[in-house]
């Protein structure tokens, strides 16, 4: 048991303890603002306030966690023992800087509270963020600094025990258009053959015919070759199927299509099948709830697992609405076009509500890999060199290596060679 001297307990420090400590570390932790308390403990123990009490081992604390809602903050870059980090705590500090602060700083998407211009698509763009501005995007840095915290807590405390957790890789499939041409009405059928010839694809004409007359499976049926993949590799898996009705964005099969539900129980006797929230309920509560409804009642299970469609997320509004509609896992925290750690962590944690200054109950789970963002790669060799480097990075801190493909790239134009890449990840990461 590692014991924690502060000056004030607040929501935001037992948040980041528990963390940091429990959830990544595996070490268990307790609190006080007694210093005769601290000072009677003869085990491990550490001190995070603005000065130190003898001569134990010392965090300096900034007022981060000790505050309530956002400021804007200047962010200065330092650097740890070939680790970046910000929040700098002075000479007397046993390491250079606020840990708990820079992570929960992260964590909490502190930045995405902050003013600026969101996408086209109302997301907030990774450019934006200091993990790409100052290059550390591609490391789950918060893991890698309570890595090193560790080190020094051992090297100073050699009777520190903690438990271990395992590394997980979990394979996520998209499904947001479980089909290109079949399980259409006939409407939205001839529509898109009239389109198609618009557009001089009579390729893709030919196509949609063979399918509509079953001389030919429809490209984005793939679901068996999935399954089978994931069956004969034992991975661990989860399909999230859109299930909402037509709209600008949201394109997928009819919710009401009988070959559409039972192509969903198919799959969820094999697989985790979760909600991919359509478009159109990001900001519409009642319609969220509607579709995890529709979903559950086809798989005649509980839904508890979301994701958002494009991957957006408005904190905090996004995870107040998933709350709501009572989901307790949720899988959108990442870039769609940039592979890395959004939050700086590949270990799951819970949503901290800053505005409320609580922790919402709704576990988050970043991916460090979707297939759009590597499609701007330009060849096997290099997508594989930069997906390794992510891959050994989150082995080292025993954390969950998350990838998302989509059934439509593993059916659509080169679709051979996605396959084989994705054959091939699935081999490699799944130890």
């Amino acid at each position: 048991m590692l014991l924690i001297y502060t000056h004030k307990i607040t929501p935001r420090f037992s948040y980041i303890m528990k963390q940091v400590f429990t959830r990544i570390l595996g070490i268990e932790t307790t609190s006080t603002t007694k210093v005769e308390d601290f000072i009677k403990h003869s085990g491990p123990k550490i001190t995070y306030t603005k000065q130190a009490l003898q001569n134990e081992f010392f965090i300096r604390s900034s007022n981060m966690l000790f505050e309530q809602g956002i400021s804007n903050i200047d962010v200065s870059l330092g650097n740890w023992e070939d680790l970046p980090c910000f929040f700098s705590s002075g000479e007397r500090s046993s390491i250079p800087f606020d840990i708990f602060a820079a992570s929960f700083y992260l964590l909490s998407r502190y930045e995405e509270y902050l003013p600026h211009v969101k996408d086209v698509h109302g997301r907030f763009p990774p450019k934006d963020s200091i993990a790409y501005q100052h290059g550390f995007l591609r490391q789950p840095i918060v893991d890698q600094w309570a890595f090193k915290l560790l080190e020094k807590l051992q090297e100073r405390f050699p009777e520190l025990e903690r438990r271990h957790k395992p590394y997980n890789f979990t394979t996520i499939i998209d499904v947001s258009t479980s089909h290109c041409f079949a399980n259409r009405d006939l409407v939205r059928s001839f529509a898109g053959l009239l389109l198609d010839l618009g557009s001089l694809k009579f390729k893709r004409v030919s196509r949609r015919v063979k399918v509509w007359f079953n001389l030919e499976k429809d490209p984005y049926d793939n679901f068996e070759y999935l399954i089978e993949l994931i069956k004969k590799l034992k991975v661990r898996s989860m399909f999230f199927f859109q299930f909402a009705s037509y709209s600008t964005y949201d394109k997928n099969v009819s919710p009401n299509n009988n070959r559409f539900k039972f192509l969903i129980k198919s799959i969820a006797d094999y697989s985790t099948v979760s909600l991919a929230a359509s478009y159109s309920s990001f900001n519409d509560l009642a319609l969220l709830k509607k579709e995890k409804k529709r979903l559950e009642l086809v798989v005649n299970r509980a839904v508890n697992f979301s994701r958002m469609r494009y991957n957006r997320v408005d904190v905090p509004e996004t995870y107040r609405n998933l709350v709501e509609s009572e989901f307790t896992d949720d899988y959108t925290m990442g870039y769609t076009h940039e592979i890395g750690f959004r939050a700086g962590t590949c270990i799951p944690f819970y949503f901290y509500d800053i505005n409320l200054e609580v922790q919402q109950p709704i576990r988050v789970h970043s991916f460090a890999v979707h297939d759009y963002a590597l499609r701007n790669l330009t060849s096997k060799d290099e997508i594989l060199d930069k997906v390794n480097a992510l891959y050994k990075a989150v082995k080292s801190v025993s954390g969950d290596f998350n990838i998302i493909f989509s059934n439509e790239l593993l059916g659509g134009e080169n679709h051979e060679n996605w396959i084989k890449l994705y054959e091939t990840m699935l081999k490699k990461y799944n130890d």
